[in-house]
């Protein structure tokens, strides 16, 4: 995810490469890094976050560990991705710092992604809209409350995984039907892609345009019905609510 914000920030020359510092651990990715971006690098966290914006993209469970190398940090804003961990945790980490948390998703790599940002009391107008421009490079900005971020971690943060799954699961019912695999998977990609695109530009609610989708007595209502049966809806909302609760554990541990 580090990359994918990095990638775009370049091409999108919200910020020249000679004005980015990544700080990464292994020597050989500091070197594809440099290479591909024209960025400064350096195995220093310290020296990264002599920034103006700090991005924290790490796991949670390594926070601990970047947190102690971060305890004289002279940036003043630090943007944290991490699932879970919270504004007060970080202001723990990090006193007297202004902080905002974001939650991007994987379409950030191809510029397509949605990100919620939630600020605590000491980020100025400013950096939130400095933030705003760093994540509006990799798709859509939301502003939300911080006790829907676990929410937003489970639907959107997540949710990449989910309609992954629902395009193989659809091409592998076109192959079964005796599609080749290639014209299979074509044909379930667009469908997504052209079905989310309709959604967005006509503003139609999902149930409206399924029912037009739908005929009496036809194929889809067919469809619809076993899809009911075996519980897709169900399952879906249980897999987001699923997802919330793992980043809620992911920030308590």
């Amino acid at each position: 995810m580090g990359e994918a914000i990095l990638s775009c920030l370049v091409a999108s020359r919200i910020y020249l490469p000679s004005d980015i510092c990544v700080s990464d651990p292994m020597s050989e990715r500091r070197d594809i890094l440099a290479k591909k971006y024209g960025v400064q690098v350096t195995p220093n966290n310290l020296l990264a976050a002599e920034a103006e914006i700090m991005l924290l993209a790490v796991k949670p469970q390594s926070l601990n560990t970047a947190a102690i190398a971060l305890a004289n940090a002279p940036t003043n804003c630090i943007v944290s991705i991490m699932a879970g961990v919270t504004l007060a945790q970080l202001e723990v980490m990090f006193p007297s710092k202004s902080i905002i948390r974001a939650m991007p998703n994987t379409p950030a790599q191809v510029g397509a992604g949605v990100t919620a940002i939630v600020a605590n009391a000491l980020v100025t107008l400013q950096q939130l809209e400095a933030v705003r421009k760093i994540f509006g490079a990799i798709g859509t900005v939301v502003e939300v409350a911080e006790s829907l971020m676990n929410a937003v971690t489970g639907l959107s943060g997540s949710g990449p995984a989910y309609v992954a799954l629902m395009v193989e699961s659809m091409a592998d019912g076109g192959v079964a039907a005796g599609l080749p695999r290639a014209i299979a998977m074509q044909l379930a990609l667009q469908t997504v892609l052209g079905t989310a695109k309709l959604l967005d530009e006509t503003k139609l609610h999902p149930a409206l345009l399924k029912d037009q989708v739908t005929s009496p007595a036809g194929t889809t209502i067919a469809a619809i019905a076993q899809l009911e049966k075996a519980g897709l809806r169900s399952a879906m909302i249980e897999a987001v609510l699923a997802a919330t609760r793992r980043a809620d554990e992911l920030g308590r541990s």
